[in-house]
């Protein structure tokens, strides 16, 4: 979050980067964001205790009380979004505040009920680089548009591979996952494959938009074009190394693209 909101801001700045104002940007933005994740582990702390991957947090474990977490998350999310408003903008402070409460609110109930969670977790997921945009001046329209998509769908054959992986565990802690509803993965496989394929175009608007330039827009092609062929894969056969595959190459696509768009950024 952290460091799409930090892109953000970077391809925001129509004139030159204002470092204070970005320093007190990432500042808020990491009170916000631990608050989110200290929130999610609050409520779902008798899930994390069911799952092998999850059961040594500090709640399941009993390392820390719920009461002692919720305070701490109500403080640290608070002071994130109240220093956003003070220090950069009403507009930055309502985003922070909109993906805190899209991610504890929606998304994390909604994974007990139905495996569309995943879409709506991927809009939080995606608002920190909005964020960024915004603390920075930049104008609302096309170009943070096709950044918001790019991240939204980044995340979500990222997190289907993640999930196929550990769907053992999502199986044993009752959440209501694909990867649950799909014994032998080929929903799976072939909803990575649609994501993928949908952002590989979407990935090339920022050039076609004029944030940045034909190095950046070659660079995202053969990106996207490896995270198709692995997700790709999948629909051949789910299997737990085909699946790490998938979320390895999206471990390295987004830094890699982010790292592209900041060096091509067109200047204006």
């Amino acid at each position: 979050m952290v460091l799409t909101a930090a892109a953000g801001f970077y391809l925001g700045s129509r004139t030159g980067v204002d470092l204070r104002l970005l320093v007190h940007t990432l500042i808020g933005t990491v009170l916000v964001a631990a608050g989110t994740n200290a929130f999610n582990q609050l409520r779902e702390r008798d899930v994390d205790a069911r799952m092998r991957r999850t059961r040594d947090r500090p709640l399941p474990s009993g390392r820390i009380t719920p009461r002692a977490a919720g305070a701490f998350a109500g403080a640290i999310s608070v002071a994130g979004v109240a220093y956003l408003a003070l220090a950069v903008n009403l507009v930055t402070a309502g985003l922070a505040a909109l993906t805190l409460a899209s991610y504890v609110l929606l998304y994390t109930p909604l994974k007990r009920r139905t495996s569309l969670n995943t879409l709506i977790g991927a809009v939080p997921g995606a608002l920190p680089v909005v964020g960024g945009w915004a603390a920075a001046g930049g104008e609302a329209g096309g170009a943070v548009l096709a950044l918001f998509s790019i991240l939204f769908l980044w995340q979500l054959p990222h997190f289907l591979a993640l999930a196929w992986i550990y769907r053992e565990d999502y199986r044993r802690s009752g959440l209501a996952m694909l990867c649950v509803e799909d014994p032998d993965g080929s929903r799976t496989g072939w909803m990575a494959l649609l994501y993928a394929a949908t952002l590989l175009p979407v990935s090339l608007l920022p050039t076609l938009l004029g944030i940045t330039g034909a190095v950046y827009f070659f660079g995202a092609a053969a990106l996207g074009l490896a995270y198709l062929v692995a997700s790709a894969a999948m629909t051949l056969a789910a299997t737990a190394a085909r699946a790490w595959r998938v979320f390895f190459v999206s471990i390295v696509y987004l830094p890699a693209l982010l790292t592209l768009m900041v060096l091509d950024k067109v200047v204006t």
